[in-house]
């Protein structure tokens, strides 16, 4: 089943009883603009779910720059927001789909099966002529089950059996191709790749604000093996999303996300990076 809706859909069910909304727009260099923006102006019932502080945990020596948050504390969140193991969850960013893949990706990983993204995002929603509000909405509380789904998450581990050569299976850069091959790095100490990875940028399956069908991310990925498990990875664990769910709409079932990616993985002095 297709990870993502659209805006009719919406528009239809956006009042349904057992259905959450979750506004995930960001700025990696403004950090409080989401938060802002969803004050000024968000789909009606939405709540708001921030990266660094819901979707991601504290930064530390190692674990990337947005590392797996705390569970329990993500599993608070999600209860105090009134979602239960069987309510439908919609989410959404302004449009790059990376923000709202890495909440997608949570809730996966929680093992939570009806959560979608919102194919297009607010951008799409306000061209269509959806409604908006600046309310703040309370829900009752809930009760949530998790069932964690370990098989979406690379280990550290994994990824060095692949770049050392033990392991012959894919890993894909998700980054710029410049920032790829070393030319750029505006984040990352150390400018390059993990070794024996190989790029496909994020952006080629996102366009204007809407994932491309899964016939064209076919295309994307016609030399790759659907049968074979795939781990993608980018800078910190965000952008690489779109990859994830751009494999999934493909067809590949088994898809990883190296949740730390390359800034945990330049974090460690003694792993090698490779350019061009």
């Amino acid at each position: 089943m297709s990870a993502l809706i659209d805006i009719d859909w919406l528009s239809e069910h956006n009042y349904d009883e057992n259905l959450r909304i979750i506004d995930c727009r960001f700025s990696l260099g403004n950090p409080s603009e989401g938060r802002q923006l969803y004050k000024e102006s968000h789909i009606p019932g939405a709540v708001f779910f921030d990266l660094e502080k819901d979707l991601s945990g504290y930064v530390k020596k190692h674990g990337g720059r947005h590392p797996l948050p705390n569970m329990k504390n993500f599993l608070r969140k999600v209860e105090d927001v009134g979602i239960d193991n069987d309510t439908t969850v919609i989410i959404y960013d302004e449009k790059e789909g990376a923000f709202s893949g890495r909440c997608w990706w949570l809730f996966q990983y929680i093992g939570h099966e009806k959560v979608y993204i919102l194919n297009g995002g607010f951008s799409a929603w306000k061209k269509a002529g959806g409604k908006t509000e600046s309310s703040v909405p309370v829900y009752p509380q809930k009760s949530y089950r998790p069932s964690f789904n370990e098989t979406i998450a690379a280990s550290l581990d994994e990824v060095k059996s692949i770049a050392s050569g033990e392991r012959d299976i894919p890993l894909i850069d998700s980054r710029s191709r410049e920032r790829y091959l070393g030319h750029e790095e505006p984040i990352d100490r150390i400018p390059g790749h993990i070794p024996r990875a190989i790029n496909l940028p994020w952006t080629d399956g996102v366009k204007d604000g809407y994932f491309i069908p899964g016939e064209e991310q076919n295309k994307r990925f016609s030399h790759l093996n659907k049968k074979d498990p795939v781990i993608v990875y980018c800078g910190s664990g965000v952008t690489a999303t779109p990859n994830f769910i751009a494999l999934k709409e493909a067809g590949f079932n088994h898809v990883k996300l190296y949740i730390g990616s390359y800034s945990d993985w330049v974090s460690y002095n003694d792993h090698k990076v490779d350019r061009e």
